[in-house]
């Protein structure tokens, strides 16, 4: 019964946690369908812990069994990676054409000249679904190490080559190789 009641949780929790991130990302009828789960699993879990509140371990199995949905709702959001991250990427490293680069393996680039302490830097914005992110980092950083990067979630996005283009394709990794 305890293993039962800390399985029921983790499910329970994960849904909890999908349910606020799918709301909070506008996929209103997904986090609903969800949240019917969510709730008959919080119904089943909870009956089976006031049934016996008498036995510790039943209510142990519960916390644990809560504390552990919040990991494994978490993990779930990161393999799903809802939505698009802006990549804002400041370099000195004007010679390497780091944004012809990107743009050849798929990425929308723009860059712009800007001035910074130690002088003339390029800042490039990037656009790309958020389960691209981590690749998109490391080819920076193999591109130029001392990159300086900031990403960030847009609230909204409109027009553009970006829409377009980051929805219609598979982007792919830099090779160290081809160089």
């Amino acid at each position: 019964m305890v293993a039962v009641i800390f399985f029921i949780n983790i499910i329970y929790v994960s849904c909890l946690t999908m349910r606020m991130i799918l709301t909070l990302k506008g996929y209103r009828y997904l986090a609903a369908g969800v949240s019917v789960v969510e709730v008959l699993v919080y119904v089943v879990g909870l009956g089976l812990v006031m049934n016996s509140l008498d036995n510790i371990w039943n209510v142990l199995a519960y916390a644990f069994g809560f504390g552990a949905g919040i990991i494994v709702g978490m993990k779930l959001e990161e393999k799903i990676a809802l939505g698009y991250i802006v990549v804002n990427v400041t370099t000195a490293e004007y010679e390497l054409d780091i944004p012809h680069t990107l743009r050849d393996l798929g990425y929308g680039v723009t860059h712009y000249a800007a001035h910074g302490r130690d002088g003339q830097r390029m800042v490039m914005q990037i656009l790309t679904p958020r389960k691209y992110e981590v690749k998109l980092t490391d080819t920076i950083k193999q591109l130029d190490p001392k990159a300086f990067i900031i990403a960030y979630e847009p609230k909204n996005i409109h027009g553009g080559f970006w829409v377009k283009g980051v929805r219609s394709k598979k982007l792919k990794a830099y090779d160290t190789d081809e160089i």
